[in-house]
């Protein structure tokens, strides 16, 4: 362990949990103006509140501070002139007598801040909020994304159906196609609309107008662009397909009279679109084509374009062999940006529109909330690594595998306890394989570290980039060694990487990870005799499946896990998902047969930590009061860590500190041999 001297934030979980966190980033149409929002304790420290913050672009002037409301503020869209629109809880002015359809303080409303100073004003609020606001560069027309319940017409009929629903203390929800539930929340019964906010004549509030009456859950979750002239809102629009699934079209929604278009129409179990962007010349809309997954095809990502007026897609990424995210035009049109996982890291990738070539922009570290420059020049980001949180940078938008230009963000860096170094092997059958190793300081091979297998989510996905949750920091200052390994199934590596292990997942997903172990522990400054294994959601699965095939681990902590895939499948809020790669269980039992940990749970005979949350809809707690009850009845040593009221991340803070806790004493005692000392807040 480090001397007392050498403390960081990452020894305490307390204080841990209690630093400030940059999540946003947004950039005004000329350029002048670069927002970020950061997410703070609240002074009762029992949740976090974002404010938005100023940071120059050019990197001479300091941060600072643009609001100050307790209930903070989120949604930055700049606007033409230099206006912030933003949504927030703040307490609204005191209305009038012949009010009518107010909103409150328990949702958001529309307020803007002005671009010279001085206090937010109210734009407009809604019975229901608002859930999201674009603005058109150009024109500078605003369109909210808001929830309404369905059937109503206007705000005043919106409120008098809450207000019955509420009086009736009526809480039921009747569904008529699926999904009915996302991550933590209920699908329903408030469907999302397209909104354009008008200005109110005067200081009255902005006049509301519907471009969608009717949408049903078409727009939820949706992601919407305004074209340049305000014209056209696209958005992805979703419909059902089949049992519980829906795939989404690319439409055009005419801001004039709310007539849709389709630009790009799902196939059925082919492909669906979505996270468009319009060019600044207002011609092209760019999106992403997703190949929806079979039983033996893994979903795959390609960038496209389609003119706005109506055409064919075009598909620009098809020799590509990474998963391109959400891509954004260069501010003259000339290119495409977009993020993709690569080998650890996520870099920023630009595509060149007139001859197809992709440049790599970043050498080094995961990249988000992409900001080009009106003139083409840079672009914006937010920019981390297992050495750093996210914090605001500036690239050229041409130069290949550069460096970033920091920022003088919000927050600054804190001191991180541990080292990063890579660890490289091969496969059983021959594939590369790498992952992160984070060091504590005094690791040698006079004083060899424990080490934790640390398992990622997903299945697709990657240890790349900063988190909060997963922070392997924390473990460092304890004196752990973290090893963070990608293996089949993650992204960064193509399709045939992620090939290998599809519905085969305790096959080479688990043969790799037992092969990047191996490899790490070959150094001399890791400790062999004093492993223990950790993952969450699909990680957690691993933890599982690891769990019912060696001992070789001191103990295991398995987050949100999977135990019975015949009943997670039908019963998590994307069944349909998980039922393309794995069948239905009655019709094609052999994977369920095969790969479920369930089926192997009288093979485990190392100590277990299951954690759950009864809010998480993604792996439901089924999965965990199951795993949960079979370990107590074959005598397993093992404890339940259970959150009534969180999701499938553990969120409110002084439920992550303990979270952090109860890991440390689990490990202590089963790994460390250190007496059992239960978290003084449990």
């Amino acid at each position: 362990m480090p001397e007392e001297t050498d403390a960081t934030p990452f020894h305490d979980p307390a204080a841990h949990v209690a630093l400030a966190r940059t999540t946003g980033l947004a950039l005004s149409p000329d350029g002048t103006r670069l927002v970020a929002t950061v997410a703070s304790l609240a002074p009762d420290r029992t949740a976090y509140r974002s404010a938005l913050w100023e940071v120059d672009p050019a990197g001479g002037r300091p941060a600072h501070r643009l609001t100050r409301s307790a209930e903070g503020e989120a949604g930055a869209a700049p606007a033409p002139g230099g206006d912030l629109l933003f949504l927030s809880r703040r307490p609204l002015p005191p209305a009038p007598p012949d009010a009518e359809g107010r909103g409150d303080g328990d949702v958001a409303a529309l307020w803007a801040l002005p671009a010279g100073g001085g206090e937010a004003r109210r734009l407009a609020e809604r019975p229901g909020g608002f859930d999201a606001v674009v603005v058109a560069r150009d024109a500078g027309t605003v369109v909210a994304l808001a929830p309404a319940l369905p059937g109503t017409s206007g705000d005043a009929e919106d409120r008098a159906r809450r207000t019955a629903r509420e009086e009736a203390a009526v809480t039921a929800l009747l569904h008529e196609e699926g999904p009915v539930r996302s991550w933590d929340h209920d699908l329903g019964p408030a469907e999302s609309r397209l909104l354009v906010v008008e200005p109110g004549e005067g200081d009255a509030p902005a006049v509301l107008r519907d471009l969608t009456p009717a949408p049903g859950r078409a727009l939820d979750e949706q992601s919407p662009v305004l074209t340049p002239d305000g014209a056209h809102v696209v958005t992805g629009w979703s419909r059902a397909q089949g049992w519980r699934e829906r795939v989404q079209d690319l439409v055009a929604v005419a801001t004039a009279d709310g007539a849709v278009r389709v630009l790009a129409a799902a196939e059925p179990d082919a492909v669906s679109w979505g996270a468009p962007a319009v060019s600044p010349d207002g011609r092209l809309v760019a999106c992403l084509r997703e190949g929806l997954s079979g039983y033996d095809r893994v979903p795959t990502l390609d960038l496209c374009v389609v003119d706005l007026e109506g055409g064919e897609p075009r598909v620009l990424t098809a020799g590509f062999d990474l998963r391109p995210g959400r891509p954004v035009f260069t501010g003259d049109g000339a290119a495409l940006l977009f993020t993709a996982d690569e080998q650890g890291h996520r870099p920023v990738f630009r595509l060149d529109l007139a001859t197809g070539a992709v440049v790599r922009l970043t050498r080094w570290g995961a990249y988000d909330a992409l900001c080009p420059s009106s003139d083409g020049r840079h672009v914006f980001a937010l920019s981390s690594s297992y050495e750093h949180p996210a914090e605001p940078v500036r690239l050229d938008a041409a130069a290949p595998d550069q460096d970033p230009v920091p920022l003088r963000g919000p927050v600054p860096r804190p001191q991180v306890p541990g080292r990063l170094e890579e660890v490289r092997t091969r496969a059983e059958d021959g594939t590369p394989l790498r992952a992160w190793l984070v060091l504590p300081p005094g690791a040698s091979p006079d004083a060899p570290a424990p080490l934790l297998l640390w398992i990622h989510g997903g299945p697709l996905g990657s240890w790349n980039d900063w988190s909060w949750r997963w922070n392997p920091h924390l473990m460092a200052a304890r004196g752990w060694a973290v090893l963070l390994p990608d293996p089949a199934l993650s992204t960064g590596y193509g399709d045939a990487f992620v090939q290998r292990g599809w519905g085969r997942w305790g096959a080479e997903p688990f043969t790799d990870l037992m092969a990047v172990t191996d490899a790490a522990l070959e150094r001399g400054d890791l400790d062999a005799g004093r492993t223990a294994a950790m993952g969450g959601s699909f990680g957690g699965y691993m933890a599982n499946w690891v769990a019912t095939r060696t001992d070789r681990f001191r103990a295991i902590v398995t987050h949100a896990s999977l135990w019975a895939l015949d009943q997670f499948v039908p019963t998590t809020d994307v069944p349909a998902y998980w039922a393309r790669e794995w069948g239905a269980a009655l019709e094609q039992p052999e994977r369920y047969e095969a790969w479920s940990p369930h089926r192997y749970a009288d093979r485990i005979r190392t100590p277990m930590l299951v954690v759950h949350g009864d809010r998480d809809y993604r792996v439901p707690i089924g999965e965990g009061l199951r795993l949960w009850s079979d370990l107590q009845r074959l005598g397993v040593p093992s404890r339940f860590l259970y959150y009534p009221d969180e999701n499938h991340w553990v969120l409110g803070p002084g439920n992550a500190r303990v979270w952090y806790e109860t890991v440390f004493a689990f490990l202590d005692h089963h790994v460390l041999g250190r007496e059992w000392r239960r978290p003084e807040l449990l």
